[in-house]
């Protein structure tokens, strides 16, 4: 594959690719225009390959991809497939101990076969999923705040919007670090480095080979690190617009109302941040470069300099989802 541009160890490219990934249990997700991919590394040293046709629901409802609903579908639908593919892998690594299948587990299986079962668990994986988040990210900071101006009630609005959102990032930066520091996840967190690099030496028209990812950057502009982070950012900016309402303001003192609107706003707070990283993922300026960074900065915590296996692994992903047509994933 010829290159296209001659970019710097540092740079961007011209071509910007659609194509993503996720890290697995010693494995990577790789998701194209046309078909998504899981490669996962055994045991024993082989590779195990599960490939998909992506069946889009924007095809079936166009209205679901029109700008600012096509985020919060988009997230949705990522998440489950995340989940989805994370239990794939975890099956090539099972516990040392088989647990039993408890007497509701038996129950379902039995009345409805294992398929529905899986999907219990997935369902029920999704939605523990987004009750970990919104009590991390939400119910937390507002409660904490709550607690840290219980001995100055006058205080401003203004203030307390400050706290909130300075709490929030707190706790954001605190869990990538601690969730780093343990040794699967930052095994994990390598497989994320070696997704990054695959899918800058496919932008930068470079052959995918082990040697050329190697020397690629580990840090990439449009991860979903970047994402969740910008999330952070615009909700808290959105609670400081809504909250400083005069209708809403003498309300939102209080805690329980403070965590109602929390969530009210979620779902506008993910379709705006969804189309901000499109817009940046689109373009190269100084002004989309400024906003990538604190995004590109928390990747130290969240991508690790891969093993030349963990690289086998992400380039075998992504060549599984390339467009039969050049340039189909393009951004």
């Amino acid at each position: 594959m010829k290159q296209e541009k001659n970019c710097g160890p540092s740079q961007d490219c011209a071509f910007r690719t659609t194509i993503g990934g996720q890290a697995l249990i010693e494995g990577i997700l790789m998701r194209g225009p046309d078909k998504q991919a899981i490669v996962v590394r055994n045991q024993e040293g082989e590779l195990e390959v599960k490939e998909q046709q992506l069946r889009l629901i924007k095809d079936r409802f166009p209205i679901l991809g029109v700008p600012f609903i096509r985020g919060v579908v988009n997230f949705l639908s990522s998440l489950i497939e995340g989940v989805k593919a994370l239990m794939w892998s975890a099956e090539f690594y099972p516990e040392e101990e088989e647990v039993k299948p408890s007497k509701f587990e038996s129950w379902l299986e039995n009345h409805f076969g294992s398929e529905a079962v899986m999907k219990w668990v997935i369902g029920f994986s999704v939605v523990v999923g987004l009750a970990f988040a919104i009590a991390l990210f939400v119910i937390l900071p507002t409660l904490a705040t709550s607690a840290l101006l219980y001995f100055f009630p006058d205080a401003p609005m203004w203030l307390r919007n400050l706290l909130e959102g300075v709490v929030k990032l707190v706790i954001f930066f605190l869990y990538l670090f601690l969730s780093s520091r343990l040794k699967d996840i930052h095994r994990t967190f390598q497989y994320h480095g070696a997704e990054h690099k695959t899918i800058f030496c496919y932008e930068r028209g470079m052959e995918l080979t082990v040697d050329n990812v190697r020397e690629m950057p580990r840090h990439h502009p449009r991860c979903g690190t970047s994402f969740l982070f910008v999330v952070i950012v615009v909700a808290v900016l959105a609670s400081c617009v809504v909250f400083a309402l005069p209708m809403i303001r003498d309300v939102a003192a209080n805690p329980l109302v403070r965590i109602l609107l929390h969530l009210a706003l979620l779902p506008i707070v993910v379709a705006v941040t969804y189309e901000i990283n499109r817009f940046i993922g689109r373009h190269d300026n100084p002004v989309t470069r400024f906003l990538s960074a604190p995004g590109l900065w928390m990747q130290n915590f969240t991508t690790f300099e891969p093993d030349d296996g963990m690289l086998e692994v992400a380039i075998h992903a992504l060549k599984l989802v390339l467009p039969r047509e050049k340039g189909a994933d393009a951004w």
